[in-house]
This record gives C-alpha cells, structure tokens and sequence, in this order.
C-alpha cells in the first residue's frame, strides 16, 4: 500500500537534472538541478548537525526567501520536519513556539536576528543564511546528491502552527505523504503544467503558501517565483516580471490589490487563475473584472480533516458540494441543522436554524497536532473531525462559510453568525473592510460590535441597515468601530482577537446604538457612555 504513496523527497530527487528555471527571487534565478543540489547539500548537513537522539525538527524563521524553500526540500530528503516560525511573534511566545516543537537547530537571516536577542533557547543552534559562517558550513556538502530512498510517505514534514486567536497557536503535523498527494490533487483539479510559474507572495511559514502553491508547483515540476513580503503595489509588477500564472491568498490580501490605482492595461497578465479563501464574492468579481483572472474560493482546514472544491455549476457565494461525510451539525446537541433557504436574491433566510459547524464523518487525513493531545481530542470527537468552522448547506448539498465557532455571537439566547452579518454590513457604500464579533454584554450573553474601514456616516448606515431585509432585529451592531485600516495578522487576516480585546476603549471613533432606544440612530460614543459600560465591554487597552 505504502508503495503507491509519493513522498516529497522523490518529488525534489526527480528534479536531478532538470536544468529549466525553477525559483525566481528578485533578480536570482535557480534551475531544477540548482535547487535539488542545494537540498541536498542543506539534508548533509543537518544530518550532521542533529544531536544524537533529537527530534529533527528543524525551525525557519526567514521571508519568502530561496533558502526557506531550500530547507523545506532538504528537510524531505533528510527525513526531517519544518517547523515555520512566525515572525510577528514576540519574547516568550516566539520561544515557546521553537521550544515546543523541538527545534534544535533555527534557520533564519540577519534582520530577523532582533527577534532571537535575549530568548532562553538552551540547546538550539542558529544558522544565519546571509552569513560568511553559514557558506563556510555548507561548502563541504556541495558535492552531495538528492537521496529520496530512506523517506516514507509517513515522515513528518511540517509543523505548521494554525492561528492562536484563542491560547497558543497549535503545531498541525503534516507528513510527507499528505502534502505530496495535496500537491497532486491541486495539479489534478487545476490543470498545472510544467510551463507554469506560481507566484507565492503569502508568508511561507504559513500551511496556504506551501500546501496550495509552493506543493503543486513541485508536483507538476513548475516554477515558483517568490516574494519576500506581500505587496499589493509591487504585485502586478512581480506577475509580469515572473510570468506567474497562478497564486493563492489568504485574508484581505485580494482587497488590498483592488485597492491599488487601477490602469487601463491591469489585463495584461499572464495570470489564469488565483485561488485562496476570504476574498469575498465582491471582491472576487471586481478582480475578474479588472485584471481578468478568475479567484476559484476553497475550503480546507488548516488541520487537513475537511476539504470542500469548488466545481462548475457551484451557485454564487457557496464554496463547493458537500461530498460523502461532510455534515452540518449543531455543535451542542450533535444534530444535523435544517437546510438553507434564501430569497430570491440569494439572502439567507433561516440563518439561525442553518448554520452550524461542519463535520467530516467520513476518513479523514488529519494527523494531529505535535504533543497537544487535548487540542486532538477536541478536533477527534464521536469518531469525526469537527472542523470548528461554521457553514450552513443549502438543499442541492451546497456548502457556504458561515466563519470560526470563535465568531459565533449570543444576543438575547439568539446564536447569530459573525460572518453572517459581515456579508450585510459589505454591501454597505462606504465601506473597504468590515469585520462583526462579539463584545460582553452588561447582563449576559453578547453584543455584536463591528469595524469598518473606510467612509462612515451614523445616518446613512442607520437607512442602509433598515434597507436590509435580511438583517435580523438581533444582528444590528450596538457598537462601531471607524478606522482608516483594518487591523490583520501577519496572514493578512482580520485581527479579530485585537478588536475583541479592544473593546469600544480604543484609539478609533466608535459609535452606538443605546440600549432601548428605536431604529438605528447611531450617536459618538463619549468618554461618559465609556465610563458606563462594563469593564469587559471596554476592552483591555
């Protein structure tokens, strides 16, 4: 059975020879061979380098630089995992995250050194790419050649954490095998070629630019070209320059691009097709219009124990159909959830008896977290994954992202859906971005808090919101928050747990809706109103 199962080690081997260009990074280039060779000389070393007896874990805390992509191809071949460090972290919590993967050794390069200044690590040792020092340790392995024959489809491979909007972020395990057969599926489902270039502008310690872009390239023996940071002015420069072809995105990545001056050649790309999650049936429309390219929007866990595709025919705003062991279920009660309705423009109508978090009853690949058995148990429960997404499913067998349990809001003993209301708030003029959740209310339960980014007038969105007839009399915000920027994460995700913790005590104008008056007259929150509310509702800062 094992013998049918690739590894990523036999992907990076089977590039030996290969002398077509395969990385490009600002003005470098490396062929197939190039970077195999490198591979190979980086798993000697490590090899040499792991004290008897540790974990092959290996850190990297670089940019999407050549060498991160090197090491994930050297930690194949040498049997060893990546474990990928997330820069915006700081002091203990950036220690604690190498600590608790067992690193032993840390890859990373001179500006990111601050960061490492002064952290306890016993026992780790860095290698600092941009350095005399680590050119003189890799000399003696130039030599060396891409082994695949002692890596199993069942060696770990990445340690790539997912995002600690609650506690500390959880080390996800994804082996060898998986992440080569999901590089196989993307080829499959999206036609990849060996003449492809896939531009990866999303951090790479991040699942979405390895597992969705960095894997299929390898797969299929295309390129990558790759982008220290994102960069919403530099993108359509880099597409040109790289001749990229394909890309994901994660978060608000697509609307900071549509928010760029647009030109009358923005079409002139060789851009086929972008594919990610949280663009946005909005947003994804006005990037077809502009420059051309379809966004094709997924779904899979970050845990890789649900996966939904999209597929011809899937209806406006859905994600893709339901297969074999997808369900829909309330998660205190462990009962299927009624299927959607809509009016006739597509709006949800029953959002309260629909929505629910979905689960995969059937097999699924997820390999569970690195020493966090109680993280597992909460995944693993009754014999299904629980994904801890929630999403309602209309009557065809069509799946629609709802948001993350976290985002779930109770008003009045009425569970609400923050991306539920998000979808309405977006239709609203002024507004760039929005992101709803929940602040305490003084008695129990919750309030639903919004921020939007962008144009504000209290008037005209109290005459937007009782233009909506599909806002619920609970889903109107009590509170709103005004900024020039949506705050995210270094994943270009909304900061929801910033907001939150926030409260309505922060730096931004907020307006709101007191308690028993009618309609939605907004008025500025005072300092007064502040002093009043609750301390949780204030947030922290």
């Amino acid at each position: 059975m094992e013998s049918n199962r690739s590894t990523v080690a036999e992907l990076v081997a089977g590039r030996w020879g290969d002398h077509r260009p395969a990385l490009w990074c600002e003005d470098l280039v490396l062929t197939h061979h190039e970077m195999a060779a490198g591979a190979a000389a980086r798993a000697a070393l490590l090899t040499d380098l792991l004290p008897p007896g540790a974990e092959p874990h290996v850190g990297v805390l670089l940019d999407n630089t050549p060498e991160f992509a090197l090491w994930l191809e050297a930690a194949a071949l040498a049997g060893a995992a990546i474990a990928g460090i997330n820069p915006t972290r700081r002091g203990a919590e950036l220690a604690r995250d190498i600590l608790h993967t067992g690193c032993r050794t840390v890859v990373t390069e001179r500006n990111h050194l601050p960061l490492l200044t002064g952290l306890d690590l016993p026992g780790v040792r860095l290698l600092v790419t941009d350095t005399e020092e680590y050119a003189g340790l890799l000399a003696p392995y130039t030599t060396a050649e891409p082994d695949a024959s002692r890596a199993t489809p069942d060696d770990r491979l990445l340690l790539y954490f997912t995002s600690g909007s609650t506690g500390a972020p959880k080390a996800a395990i994804c082996t060898q095998g998986r992440l080569a057969a999901a590089g196989a599926s993307l080829v499959g489902q999206f036609g990849v070629r060996r003449d492809d270039v896939h531009y990866v502008c999303m951090p790479m310690f991040h699942g979405n630019a390895v597992i969705a872009d960095w894997a299929p390239a390898l797969a299929a023996g295309a390129g990558v070209a790759l982008r220290r940071r994102f960069s919403a002015s530099g993108f359509l420069a880099d597409v040109r320059k790289h001749g990229a072809t394909y890309f994901t995105y994660v978060g608000r990545a697509v609307q900071y691009i549509l928010a760029t001056e647009a030109r009358d050649d923005d079409r002139d790309n060789p851009l086929r097709l972008g594919f990610g999650t949280e663009a946005g049936a909005v947003d994804a429309a006005a990037f077809e219009r502009r420059f051309g390219v379809r966004l094709v929007e997924g779904y899979g866990s970050s845990e890789g124990g649900a996966a939904v595709q999209w597929s011809p025919g899937t209806p406006r705003g859905a994600v893709g159909k339901a297969t074999p062991g997808l369900v829909v279920l309330d998660p205190d009660t462990g009962q299927e959830r009624r299927p959607a309705r809509f009016d006739a423009a597509g709006r949800l109508l029953n959002g309260d008896e629909a929505i629910g978090e979905l689960v995969n009853r059937g097999p699924n690949p997820f390999e569970g977290y690195w020493r966090n058995p109680e993280a597992e148990a909460e995944r693993r429960r009754g014999g299904a994954y629980w994904t801890g997404d929630l999403f309602y499913r209309d009557a065809d067998g069509y799946l629609y992202f709802a948001g993350r349990t976290d985002d779930r809001i109770r008003v009045d003993s009425e569970n609400l859906a923050a991306a539920m209301i998000e979808n309405i708030l977006a239709r609203y003029e002024g507004a760039d971005a929005v992101a709803v959740y929940a602040v305490p209310d003084p008695v129990t339960g919750d309030q639903v808090m919004a921020t939007v980014a962008g144009r504000f007038d209290p008037v005209d969105f109290g005459t937007f919101l009782a233009a909506q007839p599909d806002l619920g009399t609970k889903m109107a915000p009590r509170f709103v928050r005004v900024v020039q920027r949506m705050p995210v994460t270094a994943t270009n995700k909304i900061h929801r747990a910033l907001l939150r913790r926030e409260g309505v005590r922060c730096a931004d104008p907020v307006w709101w809706r007191p308690p028993g008056e009618q309609g939605y007259a907004y008025r500025r929150l005072t300092r007064e109103d502040v002093e009043g509310a609750p301390a949780s509702t204030r947030g922290s800062s």
